[in-house]
């Protein structure tokens, strides 16, 4: 963690969702509370998890915990990083909470410490934006894992203005992201085409995505539901597996 520590971009970040982790968990995209949201994800995570049998997984910046929590419902061995401490401690008193087995420990997801080739699959959500260093990220997720393992990040594509003009916090409207936003190169999110050539310039195969559109418009309702004006958003999974 040494080198995040001594990053003022990193620290930044970090500072922001260590803010912000104690209602993490109530924005959209961070929980299921609806019937059609639970019916996406499960088509998500079945996208997601081909292999069979439990396996080694690994959540990288995993927040409070949402994907390596149901990947560990799913009976998969998991890890998860992130270098904001308040998330990690709101993910293990989760674990707990939901009676799970997960290891959760402070890393930085441009450095992770772990030998390599040691998962089956690294799963990422609405992290790439938030990295100094991306592509950089992209290669350390590769090197962890194993021949044939799969790497999968969901993500999106962002209106920073759009989001910056809405009258509740967001990341894009924080002052910590004021101040270190021209320094991260995904800012706002790349399209998913753009993703899926990134994986193959880094060598991955079966390169494929999926819009997710029935997530999108859960969302959607939910939004409406609860009288929250509905805004545009663009979601989409991407994934790739090292070649055996």
């Amino acid at each position: 963690m040494t080198a995040a520590v001594n990053d003022p971009v990193k620290r930044q970040v970090a500072a922001h969702w260590n803010r912000r982790a104690a209602r993490f968990d109530e924005d959209f995209g961070h929980s299921i509370r609806t019937a059609a949201e639970r019916a996406a994800w499960d088509r998500i995570l079945d996208l997601v998890v081909v292999a069979r049998g439990p396996f080694d997984a690994l959540d990288v910046g995993c927040g409070t915990g949402f994907l390596a929590l149901e990947l560990a419902a799913r009976g998969h061995r998991v890890s998860g990083i992130d270098f904001a401490p308040a998330m990690i401690a709101a993910a293990r008193r989760k674990a707990a909470a939901y009676g799970l087995s997960v290891r959760f420990e402070e890393a930085d997801a441009e450095a992770l410490p772990f030998p390599a080739a040691c998962f089956d699959l690294v799963v990422c959500r609405h992290l790439l934006w938030t990295l100094p260093h991306p592509q950089a990220a992209i290669a350390e997720w590769i090197r962890v894992l194993r021949p044939g393992g799969r790497l999968a990040v969901i993500d999106g594509k962002a209106d920073p203005a759009a989001a910056a003009a809405l009258p509740q916090e967001n990341a894009h409207n924080s002052p910590e992201y004021r101040a270190v936003g021209d320094r991260l190169p995904f800012l706002g999110g790349r399209p998913r085409e753009e993703i899926e050539r990134l994986f193959a310039a880094h060598g991955l195969v079966a390169v494929g995505s999926d819009p997710l559109c029935d997530l999108v418009a859960a969302q959607q309702a939910r939004m409406i539901a609860e009288g929250i004006a509905p805004r545009p958003r663009q979601r989409y999974l991407v994934w790739g597996e090292v070649a055996r």
